[in-house]
Order: structure tokens, then sequence, then C-alpha cells
């Protein structure tokens, strides 16, 4: 993060400058004793601050930890802060920064400043904000309103004691793009009459141990000796050069659930290091032996056939250049979710407050999205279900008008939702061609006008879908326009079709006529999975989405404006 600067006497800076040049103790005296009467604490005193900033995060349990200090900048009430914070970004995560300034007392001056105890200087306010609010702005800096905290503030006046204005920059290794071709030797067969159908899955490590998904290769057939196409990883986006990525090779099967063949755990510095020596790493197989798993080493091998690293326009170039992703939801309102005013219907709406599976979907993925959507106006349908005194609907306007289907953040969206739940009746069956059609118009119509929009689809639904071709052909067709699908299937039903629409497990999808899709759009995760503690859902939905707007962006040879 790169330098923050602060007027810390903010709105009183104009009354504190007027009043000490006509300075007598009186007229101070009485000046000061206004000011506090209205709310406003410690005006003269502010003159000859010494201030510095302390940068925190707060953590999803509510947990703050200091991660950053400035340095003190003498006698000013508008300092800029040259020491710099450094903080990776992750688009997925919703990263909440904490902003301190303290005027540090000029006994402790010469005191080293980690060392200060923070209670014994004088607070000058704080301020709050999510890192993506920053990065999201053109020129990436964020103007704050400081306020004080534990302070007796009449309501009818302001808490406001300044402004800070953080400003952040990219890191030059972020534009980093390593591009990658990989190959295996003497893969073991996992089919009964052919060769194996190989593919690899590379995935990034995160802090819990979970692993997330963030690229893969095309599937080859009947071929124990693979040479995948080139892959192109973006070292941010990994976290570093050294940051452990786990590497699995599976045989594809058409049903969705692909063997395991073997794996390593390699960083990007590893494999480099294997390209350098032309080496090849021995890929492991968890096996069971007794009650624990053991790593099987086999004879298949991995190797690196290039590793080039190249500077590209990154994900935040885009965001700095104007590009908003603008978040769409669709909501499965079959009969097989149950009766909503039941307890055991997945749509029941607890009078505790306690979300469902859906409500929780939308809220954890919009949570993340609206910092990157200008005007948080989302398009939300519904289908499977029909409304009062019509026929049913595979994609009907979540907020029951016959005009428009936006609403007003996510607080709209669960409005809405709430509201629908006692206005359609659940019906049947389960369609995904129309609501993805009609994203495909919005995504379509978009484009023709040169806006600089990127669209993202949120499916929740609780069965398999009885239109797999149908959806497979809109798919395809969505391919080419600026539109990523998430799907999230919550319940019990078997998601085996899901999983055959998502390119990361599988190949490309075919559409009637032959086409093949132009890039993978589609990510699904299971709701059982996350609530079993396997996975956590925004990061599986989220973290592939950067990458495919970047390829979706250089393939139509679309370059952030400056």
């Amino acid at each position: 993060m790169g330098n923050c600067c602060s007027d810390v006497g903010g709105g009183m800076a104009a009354v504190s400058g007027a009043a000490s040049s006509a300075a007598t103790g009186n007229q101070n005296d009485a000046v000061d004793m206004y000011l506090r009467s209205h709310g406003i604490h410690g005006l003269f005193s502010q003159i000859e601050s010494d201030p510095m900033v302390v940068v925190y995060i707060k953590e999803r349990d509510g947990a703050i930890n200091e991660v950053f200090r400035t340095e003190v900048v003498l006698n000013s009430l508008t300092p800029t802060w040259i020491a710099k914070y450094t903080i990776t970004y992750h688009f997925e995560v919703v990263q909440n920064l904490l902003f301190k300034v303290f005027d540090v007392d000029t006994q402790y001056h010469n005191v080293e400043m980690k060392m200060l105890k923070l209670e014994e200087q004088q607070s000058l306010g704080e301020a709050c904000c999510t890192l993506s609010e920053i990065v999201t702005k053109p020129n990436r800096s964020l103007a704050l309103d400081l306020i004080r905290r534990g302070e007796s503030v009449s309501s009818t006046h302001s808490q406001h004691c300044g402004k800070l204005t953080v400003h952040a920059e990219e890191c030059f290794s972020s534009k980093s793009t390593a591009d990658i071709i990989l190959r295996c030797i003497d893969l073991e067969s996992k089919d009964l009459f052919s060769k194996s159908d190989p593919f690899l899955v590379i995935s990034k490590l995160v802090e819990s141990g979970i692993s997330i998904p963030v690229c893969k290769t095309e599937v080859l057939k009947n071929d124990h000796n693979p040479t995948w196409k080139p892959v192109f990883l973006n070292i941010q986006q990994v976290g570093s050069k050294d940051s452990p990525l786990v590497i699995e090779c599976f045989n594809f099967n058409s049903n969705g659930k692909h063997d395991l063949i073997g794996k390593v755990r390699k960083s990007l510095a590893d494999l480099e290091k294997l390209h350098l020596g032309r080496e090849g790493e021995n890929l492991y197989l968890p096996t069971l032996v007794g009650h624990n798993y053991e790593n099987k080493i086999l004879n298949s091998k991995l190797l690196v056939d290039k590793f080039s690293e190249t500077a590209q326009h990154t994900f935040l170039d885009y965001l700095a250049g104007g590009f908003e992703l603008n978040f769409m939801v669709a909501i499965d309102f079959t009969a097989s979710n149950g009766n909503p005013r039941l307890p055991d219907s997945l749509h029941y709406i607890d009078p505790s407050g306690r979300l469902n599976a859906y409500q929780k979907a939308i809220y954890e993925v919009g949570e993340v999205l609206q910092f990157y959507d200008a005007d948080r106006r989302y398009p939300a349908w519904g289908f499977g279900a029909r409304p009062i005194d019509g026929p049913v609907s595979h994609c009907f306007n979540l907020n029951g008008s016959s005009n428009y289907c936006e609403v007003q953040g996510i607080q709209g969206i669960m409005m809405a939702y709430t509201s629908a739940l006692f206005n359609v009746s659940l019906a049947g069956p389960t369609l995904f061609g129309h609501v993805i059609n009609r994203a495909s118009v919005v995504a379509c119509d978009s484009l023709s006008t040169g806006a600089k929009k990127y669209f993202v689809l949120l499916i929740i639904t609780d069965g398999v879908i009885t239109d797999l071709q149908e959806t497979k052909d809109a798919l395809v067709k969505a391919s080419g326009l600026p539109l990523s699908i998430l799907i999230v299937g919550v319940g019990g039903a078997d998601f085996k079709e899901m999983e055959i629409l998502d390119a990361d497990k599988g190949e490309r999808l075919e559409s009637t006529t032959g086409c093949i899709a132009s890039r993978d759009i589609v990510q699904f995760v299971p709701f059982r999975d996350v609530q079993s503690g396997e996975i956590s859902m925004v990061g599986a939905l989220l973290a592939e989405l950067p990458t495919q707007f970047l390829t979706y962006m250089r393939r139509r040879d679309i370059k952030p404006s400056t």
C-alpha cells in the first residue's frame, strides 16, 4: 500500500487558524468552550500535532490485528507519510482495514516506533475501509473521514476529525505472469480397456490448508505421456513465486467423478528449477495404509518443458481503467425445495434471523462483488415457479415487476427474494437455459454500447437440471461474452451434471451444432461441501474469476485505459 496523507485538523483547521492568529487567552477559552459544547474537543492541542498512523486488519471473526506503523511527522496538521505497507490483494476475500491516527507526545520521539505504547498517545481519529474500495478507485486513492470513538458527541453534530487519504500502488511483481508448458511421462492407466484421459488441475494453498483451483489444462485422450497446451499463472494470483501449489493429474470420466492419477506439491520457483535442470518430479498418490494415509511415490513424472515470465496488464489495471464487475443472481423456486413455510424447506425464512442456504450464498458472494459495481443495482431473477394466476416461468423478475429486473444492493436482493417466496407457487422443472440466455442478452447489450462492464451471474439451485443440452448450448454461446457464471448447489441432490458444466472438472462444453466453448466460464460448488468445512464457498467460487476476466480481455485484445 502506498502513501497516506491527512488533514488531521480537517474542518477544525480553518477555525483554529483564525482563532490562534487572534490570540488572547480569553478569546481562546471562549472559542474552546463553544466548540466543546458542540462536541469538538482538543482543538488547539492539535496545532502542534506529531501524527503517526497505525494500520490494523479486521478479521471475519471480529479480531483486530496491528500490522504496520508509519513514521511520526513532526509539527503538521497535513502530514504525508512516506512509509509503505505491503499487503497481498485477494479478490475473493473482503479485506477490512482499520487506520488509527495518533499524536505522539514529544517525550516519546526518541523511542523506537514499534515500542511506543499507543494508550499513552492522544488519538486524533480513526477510519476504516476495505482494500477493494481503494483498488477500485481510478487513481487508487480513497479519502476517509476520521472520527473519534468513545466520546460523547451530540447526535446533531458531526464527529468529523479531518480526512485520511489512503493510496495503493500495485507492485511490479504482481504484473508478472508465468508461461508454463507441463507434460507427464509414464502415467498409470486408470481405464480398464484403454489408456487414461489425463488433465491437470493447479491449486493454491491458503492459510487454512484448503486448496483453491486457479488453473486447469485441457483433457488429452488416450495418452500416458501427455504434453498440455501452455498455462498462464499470474504470480500475484497465487501469492508469490514461493507460495505452495498443488498440481493434480486426473483421469477424465464423463460422469464427473475423475480418478486421481497422482500429484505433486511445488511452488512456481520449484517449477522454474525443474525447467532449468531439465529434471522431472515423481508424482505421488495418497494411499490408505492401516488407519493413516501415506504418500506412495509413483514412477510417473511431471516435467516442465517451458517456464518464462512476462509482464502483462493485471486485473487491477483494468479496475483502475474504469472496468466494473456487475453482479446478477438467479434463484431456484422449484417445488423440490419444499414448502417455504415449513422449517425443513430450503427456502424457510427463520424468524431468528438465521440465514438459509440461498441467503448465505447471496450474501457471501454479494459481499465480495458489491465493491466492483458502482451503482450496486443488480438484475435478480427467479425460475421454476408459477407467478400468481400465471403459467410456470423459467425466468421471472424477482422484484415482481414486469418492466425491470434490477434491485438496489444486496439487501434489495434479500428483500425481493423473501417477498417472492410468498407471491409465487413453487413448481418446476429445473431449467437453466432461460436465465443464462437472459444474462447473455444483458451482457451483449452492454458490449454493443462499449460499456466497461463484465457480468457475473450467480445461480443457486437445489436440483438436477432437466435441460442439460440446452444449458450447454447457452453456455457455449455465452463463452464469447463478458460473462462468468457461478453455480451453488444446495440440498442433498446428485449434482454430477453440474460437474459436467464446470470445465474445471472435465472437457470444454460442446453445443448441439458442434461448437466448442471458447473459454471456461462456469464455476460450481456444492453447498454441502461448504457446510462440512471442506472448502470456502466464496474462495472456491471466486478465485478463478480474475483469470476468466483476463482471458476474455486478452482474447478480445481489450486494453485498460490509462
